[in-house]
């Protein structure tokens, strides 16, 4: 994908009626002129979020008391006004090549913080991944003038603030990233969610403490034990009321519940059906299936 050099502007009139994302500014260049410097405390464009990403080259971004170089597959994220200042550093040898893409923080705004919380100012991210992709078409697109319209404008910078903190999140419970022993503790659970599992006999079966099994098992999955538990006998229970003619009960006692009441009140806390609303379609539609995140 051929990627246009320069700025790419826009305001487009506000619409009094929809609430739209705004985006601000996108574009490629590609600095060799160690006058390129911003800083954030001093430009008067805000509010404004920026993420800027390195294709080759490098530049340096200083926020508060940290300096980091930003090579190729680095980004940088700063909220404008802001305590950072980024610039083209006089002893670099070749040219800083970058995306940016510039956006008002309306709607955004929590995605935004929530990425950063998780990825930090200075994340590393693949050039394959959904927001760098999106990222080098929002350019493409701008330079073709295809960006012509607020909606088309708002729909770029959702999808990418949302894919950035969808990335986190997949990341996350991309199971090649958790430990051998969450992994183990996963696999316990899914193999065995028939029986009553404890805690304990869980914290025993991978060599950790409650407390650090509950803790690096929450951060890995997103979901405690007890609720990765829940989930995995869930997802048993559709397939048996949709694909069987078991009773309730007999599904309860299957699935590791010690009792029909209490099957019922867990499946209907996670999906918000009772396992017969689910079975009959007793909403206005039926279920095959129900996805968690």
């Amino acid at each position: 994908m051929d990627i246009p050099r320069g700025t790419y502007g826009f305001r487009f009139a506000e619409d009094k009626e929809l609430q739209l994302c705004v985006l601000y500014a996108a574009g490629y260049d590609a600095i060799t002129d160690p006058s390129y410097r911003w800083d954030g405390l001093e430009r008067n464009d805000g509010p404004l979020l920026l993420f800027q990403y390195t294709i080759s080259g490098e530049g340096v971004f200083e926020s508060e008391n940290r300096t980091h170089r930003v090579t190729a597959g680095q980004a940088f994220l700063a909220e404008i006004p802001g305590p950072h200042r980024y610039y083209y550093h006089p002893d670099s040898k070749e040219p800083w090549q970058f995306l940016f893409l510039l956006f008002r923080p309306n709607l955004i705004l929590p995605h935004w913080r929530k990425f950063l919380r998780v990825a930090g100012e200075v994340p590393h991210l693949p050039a394959d991944c959904a927001p760098v992709r999106l990222s080098r078409m929002i350019v493409v697109d701008a330079g073709a003038g295809r960006i012509s319209d607020p909606l088309i404008a708002s729909s770029c910078v959702y999808q990418f603030v949302t894919e950035l903190a969808r990335m986190q999140v997949t990341t996350l419970r991309d199971r090649d990233n958790w430990s051998k022993n969450i992994r183990l503790a996963a696999e316990f659970i899914e193999h065995n969610y028939s029986r009553m599992i404890s805690i304990d006999q869980l914290s025993e079966h991978v060599s950790l403490s409650k407390y650090h099994l509950i803790r690096r098992f929450s951060a890995s999955t997103g979901l405690t034990p007890g609720a990765y538990l829940t989930r995995v006998r869930t997802e048993k229970a559709m397939e048996l009321l949709r694909g069987t003619s078991l009773s309730i009960e007999a599904i309860a006692e299957r699935i590791g519940y010690s009792s029909g009441s209490y099957f019922i009140k867990a499946f209907r806390s996670l999906t918000g059906l009772t396992p017969g609303e689910f079975r009959s379609g007793g909403e206005s539609l039926t279920y095959r299936r129900l996805f968690f995140d």
